[in-house]
């Protein structure tokens, strides 16, 4: 069995996997991590690989403690991958945008995939058909959004993120939220027409916090995951360790 730890911005994800199969997964903040780690050892005996990511700061208190009860791997640049990275910067490509790829890879083989994670940023990565990794594009998330327009202005309140009760916002607040929310969607659906236009056969993956919030709003047809970053670390400690 494996142990998936994937580190946030904000929180840490961790996840048991059985093979391909997801078992579990928990949401602890960063200071609680290493004890979400244990339970999970004390729970699930059979746990001896593991793989760490992170895009925000790695306890070293946490490392140890992997190392030491576990076969680890810390995915890094260095790491062997299963598609051929044509970034012009690799060393820059974001480690979580790694893992979308590499989910792809595994689940969307000999595809078209435009991969969106919607969280603190909106990330789009695309991968061709014959397993070439060209880039993407990053904007502001959501929440992003809406703490701008607040910190960025002198009156403009900070709300809590929610679908606007019209397109016309007929307040303040009604305005705010049809801008951030229409704008995120309009923005996604016209990357999706700019992509489907070069390339017919597309698959779009919609992952990341606001999945949810948003699916159902998409014009486009999509694959909507919300464990598609874990998926792809759990692939990749696979590729690395045949566990």
């Amino acid at each position: 069995m494996n142990l998936v730890v994937d580190v946030g911005n904000t929180r840490t994800k961790l996840a048991v996997f059985d093979k391909n199969n997801m078992i579990t997964v928990v949401i602890v903040e960063q200071s609680e991590v290493l004890d979400g780690i244990k339970e999970l050892r004390k729970s699930y005996n059979q746990l001896h690989l593991a793989i760490i990511s992170s895009v925000g700061v790695i306890d070293q208190a946490v490392v140890n403690y992997l190392n030491l009860h576990f076969i680890l791997l810390v995915l890094s640049h260095e790491t062997p991958l299963p598609f051929n990275n044509l970034y012009a910067t690799p060393k820059t490509l974001g480690i979580d945008r790694i893992a979308l790829v590499c989910a792809s890879v595994q689940q969307f083989a000999n595809k078209n995939v435009l991969i969106i994670d919607a969280g603190t940023c909106i990330t789009y990565d695309f991968i061709t058909n014959t397993n070439d990794y060209l880039g993407g594009s990053i904007s502001p998330g959501i929440r992003m959004r809406y703490k701008a327009l607040h910190n960025q202005t002198a009156k403009l309140p900070l709300l809590e993120t929610q679908f606007p009760e019209h397109f016309i916002g007929n307040s303040t607040i009604n305005a705010i939220n049809s801008g951030i929310v229409y704008g995120v969607l309009s923005e996604i659906d016209g990357i999706i027409e700019r992509y489907s236009a070069d390339y017919s056969d597309l698959t779009i993956i919609l992952t990341g916090g606001d999945t949810n919030f948003l699916s159902k709003q998409l014009k486009s047809s999509i694959f909507a995951n919300s464990n598609f970053l874990l998926e792809g670390l759990n692939f990749i400690l696979q590729y690395n360790t045949n566990g």
